[in-house]
C-alpha cells in the first residue's frame, strides 16, 4: 500500500497525462515524498533494436550543475600516476593492491577508471568487474591517458548513459534540493545528448516516452515532442 504522502503527490498529477518539461520539473520537486534529499531520475523508452549493435547506446555527458552525488573512484594506474590520481579526487589509486581487492570481490567504489597501459592487467578481474558494471571501457570514458582529467570530470558530475536489455534508458540528473532551473538545465543537457546520439539506422520515432521521478516518488510523464522542441 502507498503512504499518504505518495497518494497526495498523485493528486497533483491528475490534471494532465503529459506535462511540458519545465512544468514537469516543478512538479518533480513538489511531489517528492521522502525526508532525505531524493535523486532526480530520468526514464526513457527508446525505439531501438538491441539485437543490432549499431543501435545500442552508450556514452557520457557532463551535467552543467553536477549530479549532487559524491562518487568514490578507484584509479587503476602505475605507481608514477598514483599521486596525480589521488590529487584529482580518486578515493584509491594503484595497481597490484587494487587488483588484489577486486579479485576478492571487495569493490566499494562507484566508478573504476584506468589508463590504457594497465588494461592488460585488469584481464584477470574483468569478469568480476563486468558483472558489477564497473569494468573500465573507452566507450564509457573510463579509460584514458589523461587520468587527472577524467577523474575531475567524474567528480564534477559527468554521467554515463546506456540502454538496458529492453531498449530503455535510465539516468540521474540531480537532487531534489537543486533549484528548478538547475534541474531543468541538467535534464535538457542529457536529453540533447541522447537526441544527438540517435542511431542513423533508426527510422521514425526514436524517443517514445520520457518520464521523470524522484526517489520513491510518482512518475511524471513529459510531452516528448514539446521537450525535444525546447532543446533547439
Amino acid at each position: 500500500m502507498r503512504g499518504k504522502k505518495y497518494n497526495s503527490s498523485l493528486e497533483k498529477l491528475k490534471g494532465k497525462k503529459f506535462y511540458e518539461l519545465s512544468e514537469a520539473v516543478k512538479l518533480l520537486k513538489e511531489t517528492s515524498t521522502v525526508k532525505f534529499d531524493a535523486t532526480a531520475e530520468l526514464h526513457m523508452k527508446l525505439n531501438i533494436d538491441i539485437k543490432k549493435p549499431e543501435q545500442n547506446l552508450r556514452g557520457t555527458v557532463a551535467m552543467p550543475h553536477g549530479t549532487g552525488k559524491k562518487v568514490k573512484i578507484a584509479a587503476v594506474v602505475t605507481d608514477d600516476k598514483v599521486k596525480i590520481a589521488k590529487a584529482a579526487g580518486a578515493t584509491a589509486a594503484g595497481l597490484e593492491d587494487l587488483l588484489a581487492e577486486f579479485s576478492k570481490g571487495k569493490i566499494n567504489y562507484d566508478i573504476i577508471v584506468a589508463t590504457p597501459d594497465v588494461m592488460k592487467n585488469l584481464g584477470k578481474v574483468a569478469k568480476i568487474l563486468g558483472q558489477k558494471g564497473l569494468m573500465p571501457n573507452p566507450k564509457s570514458g573510463t579509460v584514458s591517458e589523461d587520468i587527472e582529467k577524467i577523474i575531475k570530470e567524474l567528480m564534477g558530475g559527468r554521467v554515463e548513459y546506456r540502454n538496458d536489455k529492453e531498449g530503455n534508458l535510465h539516468a540521474i540528473f540531480g537532487k531534489i534540493s537543486f533549484k528548478e532551473e538547475q534541474l531543468e538545465n541538467n535534464l535538457k543537457t542529457i536529453l540533447k545528448a541522447l537526441k544527438d546520439a540517435k542511431p542513423s539506422t533508426v527510422k521514425g520515432t526514436f524517443i517514445e516516452s520520457i518520464t521523470i521521478t524522484s526517489t520513491m516518488g510518482p512518475g511524471i510523464h513529459i510531452d516528448v515532442n514539446q521537450a525535444l522542441k525546447s532543446l533547439s
